[in-house]
């Protein structure tokens, strides 16, 4: 076999190091197969065998095996062994109807290298190096190994590098800290419970092992999957290779080709699972802290809400309505009323989310029914002697299930039946890292024993090593499990704080123990971003944040920013000053309101989001790059040069502070297309590399939102919950453009209703013509029923009182018409039957003026006065 010096070098320092056996796949030990010695160094540095596959190639150096498989001609499978088989076909992430997935291959060799190509992809491997290359069919690279630089294992460890240009950029890996480009940083995967994280705080509570590449337009994805402790390393090593690897269990990686990123989402969850559609009242406003009791204090806040007008859907429950801070109980003496407080706040129109942390208080003989039935079933995870493990958490000594066994979850998903039989609507999955105190390492030791029992597995004991990583996922599995079996026609709504790749299937997610920070305001964007990168479309961060009390003028900025994001949750510690909307006065409350106003007018866009979320695993909250992967000359991601921006589904997009502290102006970097003021209606032209860019002057109540040109945004009027329905018309705002579109999709918001076809969707087209503008509004589809009669039409970018406005060729079919220059729209309202209609606006000049600076104007939002952002200018 050829000797690298790469290898050479390793294997002296593991000799110095006082390593009793390294080897190359030559000369491997006669350890039996299956197993490696601890300290055994093996290379895979040579091909000294192949035999092409149906769906692939396998590959031998030495004894150990690698077998490569097209899953999808966009899809391929990396999995090792260094035994002469490969490790168990088994996954907690990956679905096995996607997993065993195969396409037919054409085998291709020549005299250096051996492989095979699909209908998209080709893949090589080097005989004298077994070098990993990727490409598509015309030959650009979507991965290869780094040269010289061969697959290594040193004992159950491994360690793979690739090919890093200098012009690749990385994303995704969870709700890590940081930049939203991951390249020159490097991360451990390893849940851990991480109060007052800061921004170079790693790890922290979830593990997902999945990252997109984006080159040159071009994206594609790296899903690892291994629940061991893992490593990401993307240039901190080398400036020439990216790198990933993990301390224990399978090599076994995807390769998940684009070229368009979203392609790249689609297949992840494809392969993972996509997030379920969630209930309707999830997106509302939610209202927390740790904790409110008692009783009359819950019932305050709610009371207070509805008094001041603040729509909200959400009310939580932490510990301390809990007897003891013990998961299942009461405080009846807090809260004497408890299942009547859930009714009368339903009736409201509240739901309530109650904490249910996994860790269960160590009570024998004590009547305590999740202690007693758990001993009962065998249900708790145990010490290497057998002996059940204990460790402190909330409620003192505590044991804590086993979620690897099947039969556990089952256990557990019942214990939540006279909470749903109370009505909560909801349920929260904390600690679950698991965060143990006390201990050094913050969980449980690493020999502790769990007892897999799981379809698609091999029954056997695994260590805490192999199973931290997965536990808390498992957590809200047995939860949303337990509430599917409990409900069956109830949507679940499980928030977990830790998780691991594919743990979407089951819960939404926040970004944990937050601080209350101008920083952490400014790393919650790139956080959540992220978290949707990989997976977890359905996410939210402490509003305010949760460790201190902030400044008035933080939180107010918060409460903007939140009402563009999936899970809008105001939150925060027990030892904190209170932090509802309300505080610091009525000029800061009326910001914060008109906020939340807002997003819920916007709330059947938002839902129509998260509905093309369920179908197709793209994010509600997403990277400029996403839907403008072409947007830079030399097509690197512009999210790189736009600061904070993002997109809050595909036609939105937020443009915050970079650094919200400051008080200087700041530029925009929008995207090369035509973009309208959300707040105000004027037209920002698509500008040319000759122009300035956008500035803004910050103000408090201010935060900048701009449309993309060809948006239709379905809008509703306001209401004080989700499940209230809205009084008057549905609001379609147009804004002309290339590729004009939108669509609304509706149904009862709880159930599953809509998957045997009650649902209501509807399509809207528009079309710029030298006249003016042609609106057509689709034909309904599904019969679940329109809560409005009428449509109010407001259409943008009008500079001139329209000469004519005609529904399907008749004008006198319309209710009312406006034109408002001010806002450069012309509005005009209709009956909607439900039937196709034409709208034809004939207006003569259709606006194509870009934005100047003006006077900031007042605008009403429901009786509230707040400054609308028209400080934003466009230097010429």
């Amino acid at each position: 076999m050829k000797t690298h010096l790469h290898a050479l070098c390793a294997v002296a320092v593991l000799l110095c190091s006082g390593v009793a056996h390294a080897s190359s796949p030559a000369s491997t030990s006669s350890t039996s197969a299956g197993e490696t010695p601890r300290n055994e160094l093996v290379i895979l540095d040579s091909v000294t065998q192949s035999r092409p596959l149906p769906n692939g190639i396998e590959l031998t150096s030495g004894r150990a095996i690698m077998q490569i498989t097209a899953l999808r001609d966009d899809v391929i499978r990396v999995r090792v062994g260094l035994r002469g088989k490969l490790p168990e076909d088994a996954s907690w992430a990956a679905l096995k109807d996607a997993r065993t997935q195969s396409v037919s291959v054409t085998p291709e060799r020549d005299s250096t290298r051996v492989g095979f190509r699909t209908q998209v992809l080709r893949v090589q491997v080097e005989l004298a190096s077994m070098r990993l290359r990727i490409t598509d069919l015309e030959g650009n690279v979507v991965q290869e190994d780094e040269p010289g630089r061969p697959v290594e294992f040193h004992g159950g460890a491994f360690r793979v590098y690739k090919a890093m240009p200098e012009d690749e950029h990385y994303f995704g890996l969870g709700d890590k800290v940081g930049p939203l480009d991951r390249r020159n940083q490097a991360f451990t995967m390893w849940n851990t419970n991480q109060y007052g994280f800061q921004e170079s705080t790693d790890p922290i509570y979830k593990s997902i092992p999945f990252f997109l590449t984006f080159r040159r337009g071009r994206a594609a994805g790296v899903f690892l999957d291994n629940t061991w402790r893992s490593s990401f390393d993307f240039g901190k090593e080398s400036h020439t290779a990216y790198s990933f690897g993990s301390e224990g269990g399978p090599l076994d990686y995807y390769v998940l080709y684009g070229p368009d990123p979203k392609h790249v989402l689609s297949s992840y969850a494809w392969l993972t699972g996509y997030t379920p559609l969630p209930p309707l009242w999830s997106l509302g406003y939610q209202q927390s802290r740790s904790s409110y009791y008692p009783e009359s204090r819950v019932r305050e806040i709610a009371n207070r809400l509805r008094t001041d007008k603040i729509p909200a859907d959400v009310i939580y429950l932490d510990i301390e309505y809990q007897q003891k801070y013990r998961p299942f109980t009461v405080d009846t003496e807090k809260f004497p009323h408890f299942s009547q407080m859930i009714a009368d706040l339903k009736k409201e129109d509240f739901r309530v989310v109650a904490i249910t942390d996994l860790h269960i208080a160590d009570l024998p003989h004590a009547g305590y029914a999740p202690y007693d039935t758990g001993i009962a079933g065998d249900h708790f995870v145990k010490n290497p002697d057998g002996s059940i493990y204990t460790g402190q958490v909330w409620p003192g000594t505590s044991v804590f299930p086993d979620f690897t066994r099947a039969s556990t979850r089952a256990w557990w998903g019942s214990l939540y039946r006279q909470f749903v039989a109370d009505g909560i609507a909801g349920f929260w999955n904390d600690m679950n890292e698991p965060a143990i105190f006390g201990v050094s390492n913050k969980t449980m030791p690493d020999n502790v024993q769990h007892r897999i029992d799981e379809p698609g597995f091999t029954p056997r004991t695994a260590n805490h090593l192999e199973i931290h990583n997965v536990y808390g996922m498992e957590n809200s599995r047995a939860t949303y499990d337990g509430l599917r079996t409990l409900a069956p026609d109830q949507r679940p709504f499980v928030l977990t704080r830790a998780s691991y790749a594919g743990g979407q299937r089951y819960a939404t997610t926040w970004t944990g123990d937050n601080s209350s920070t101008w920083n952490h305001l400014r790393l919650t964007t790139p956080m959540l971003l992220n978290l949707g990168l990989s997976g977890f479309a359905m996410s939210g961060a402490d509003v305010g944040g949760f460790a201190g009390t902030p400044q008035p003028d933080l939180l107010t900025k918060w409460f903007e920013l939140a009402a563009f994001q999936p899970i809008d949750r105001d939150h925060t510690s027990r030892t904190t000053a209170d932090q509802e909307p309300w505080v610091n006065g009525p000029e800061q409350e009326n910001i914060r309101r008109a906020y939340i106003e807002e997003r819920y007018r916007l709330m059947p866009y938002l839902y129509t989001t998260a509905e093309e979320m369920s179908r197709t695993g793209l994010p509600i909250v997403r990277p400029l790059f996403l839907e403008f992967p072409d947007a830079t000359k030399d097509k690197h991601p512009i999210d790189l040069d736009a600061g904070s921006e993002f997109l809050f589904g595909p036609d939105l997009l937020v443009a915050p502070q970079p650094y919200p502290d400051e008080l200087d102006s700041y530029q925009v970097r929008l995207p090369p297309i035509t973009w309208y003021d959300y707040w105000t209606g004027e037209k920002i032209e698509h500008r040319t590399s000759r122009s300035k860019p956008v500035v803004v002057h910050p103000t408090l109540s201010v935060l900048p939102v701009y449309v993309r040109e060809g948006s239709i945004l379905p809008m509703q009027p306001l209401t004080q919950s989700t499940m209230e329905t809205p009084q008057g018309p549905l609001t379609l705002r147009v804004y002309p453009g290339n590729n004009c579109k939108g669509s609304l999709y509706l149904d009862d918001g709880i159930s599953y209703a809509y998957s045997r076809g009650d649902f209501l969707r509807v399509d809207f087209h528009c079309e710029v013509t030298r006249q003016g503008v042609q609106l057509h509004i689709g034909k309904r589809r599904g019969s679940y029923p329109a809560w409005w009669k009428n449509l109010r039409v407001e259409i943008y970018g009008i500079d001139s009182e329209p000469q004519s406005i005609r529904v399907n060729g008749k004008p006198e079919t319309l209710q009312s018409t406006s034109f408002d220059a001010s806002r450069h729209c012309v509005d005009a309202t209709l009956p909607d039957s439900g039937e196709a209609q034409d709208i034809t606006i004939d207006a003569g000049n259709h606006s194509s003026q870009s934005t100047q600076a003006k006077p900031a104007q007042q605008v009403s939002h429901a009786g509230n006065t707040t400054e609308q952002p028209t400080d934003i200018v466009s230097e010429q």
